[in-house]
Parts: C-alpha cells; structure tokens; sequence
C-alpha cells in the first residue's frame, strides 16, 4: 500500500538535539549549518516494496538462527508488536531488522573490546516483515548490559536495535528498544539526550505476561511509529525533513 500525498514533518523538539556534548560522537557528526526544510520528492514518498520470498524460514528467531544444531544462551524472549504510521494505522509489508549484544553484552564484531564472551550459537541479528495489521515478532534472548569509551565507567542498558523501512523512504527509522524497569536506562547518556521523560517511554518495551509462552519466553510489547509529530526516537542523528 503506498501513501498518498506529502508527510506530516517531524516535531524536531519530540527528538533529541544532533549536538549533545555528553555523548562524545554526536559532536563531530551534528550539523555545522542551519537546515533546510523543502518539501517531500516522489522518491520519498514511494517503495520501497518488500516480500515475504526475502526471509529465511529463521530469520525472525534468533535463538537458532546462527548456530545450526545448538541454541543461544541467555533468558528467553519474544518481542512483538506493531508498526504504525503517523495516523496510527498499521502498516503491512514494513522491513523490521534488529540487532543486539549476546547476554554477556557481547556484539559478534571485530572491533568488539568488551572482554564478556561469545556465544557460538548466537550471531546477533534477524529480520521480519510486518503481516496485514502492521504486526510483527521474533524470538531471541536478553542481551547483557556493557561499558563504552565515552565517559569513564558509562554502561549502555541493555537494548536492542531497531531498523524499520516503512512504505517509503521517507519512513526509514533506526531506533533503539529498552526494557520495563531497567534502572540503567535513565543513567545512559544517549538515553539522557532524549528531551521528556515521555519520550523516553515510548522506547521502554513493556513486559506483557499474557503473551509468554508457558515454560519457554518471556514476551516484551514494542510499538513503533513511523514520522508524525510522536513517531518512535531516531538515534540522535538528523534524518530526513
């Protein structure tokens, strides 16, 4: 389904400043000049149109999806949710690609310098498309909280990445998912750049038990907005108009 007409322009006050000197990257990479603001191109606003036929019959389950015949260790869970646009419409046929540490707060990268272990059957990444109601899940484990050279002794709670391509590419997000009641969230400095605390919350997944499965997950409930005046937090880095 494609959309029709221009849309609604980003609150830039709902999102976190590009220039925030308490996390370090953002200062070499905010912009230098004012912006600009023109209108939506075609390009934008149109595709990109992805199918089913691109997933692997396990790309939305990470326990298995990198070790063959072995499981990755660490606390089961689902996450799942909806993709919504600026209406609050859910969007089907949405890309959903997700990234995440191991549950020592390892990532399987080469320039990895945290010392926690890796697991041999968990590689870290997965991907999904969202059904006719804009829904989406996948299984995986709780990734471990780790330390990162900002500051002297800043952790990043743990969380998992979010890469969602709506139905145009004026929809592209990448976004960050925390966990209901992390005390470690409201000590991370990109947390910290966020303007309200209700904009922080829209990040928090909520625990939901109704939908664990018996013996096996616990189920983690994480809705996503697409672009709007309330659309899901980009990573503090300025995107699009």
């Amino acid at each position: 389904m494609s959309h029709d007409g221009p849309f609604y322009q980003r609150d830039r006050d709902w999102h976190s400043p590009a220039f925030t000197p308490g996390y370090k990257t953002s200062i070499l990479r905010s912009p230098q000049r004012a912006l600009l603001s023109i209108e939506n191109t075609l390009s934008e606003m149109t595709g990109p149109v992805f199918g089913r036929d691109i997933l692997g019959p396990r790309d939305n389950d990470l326990i298995t999806n990198f070790g063959g015949t072995g499981e990755a260790i660490g606390q089961r869970l689902i996450v799942y949710g909806r993709v919504l646009d600026e209406n609050g419409r859910g969007l089907p046929g949405v890309l959903v690609e997700f990234w995440q540490a191991n549950a020592g707060g390892r990532y399987r990268h080469h320039k990895e310098g945290y010392r926690a272990a890796l697991d041999p059957n968990f590689g870290g990444c997965g991907r999904a498309i969202t059904d006719q109601d804009g829904g989406y899940h996948f299984r995986t484990i709780k990734p471990g909280a780790y330390p990162w050279p900002n500051r002297v002794n800043d952790w990043r709670p743990a969380h998992i990445h979010f890469s969602i391509f709506g139905e145009a590419f004026a929809q592209r997000l990448i976004t960050q998912m925390y966990f209901e009641g992390d005390p470690m969230i409201w000590q991370c400095p990109i947390v910290g750049t966020i303007p309200s605390r209700e904009a922080i919350e829209t990040l928090v997944a909520a625990l939901d038990r109704q939908a664990t499965t018996h013996m096996d997950a616990l189920a983690y409930k994480f809705d996503i907005v697409l672009r709007g005046r309330r659309q899901t937090m980009f990573e503090n880095k300025l995107e699009g108009h």
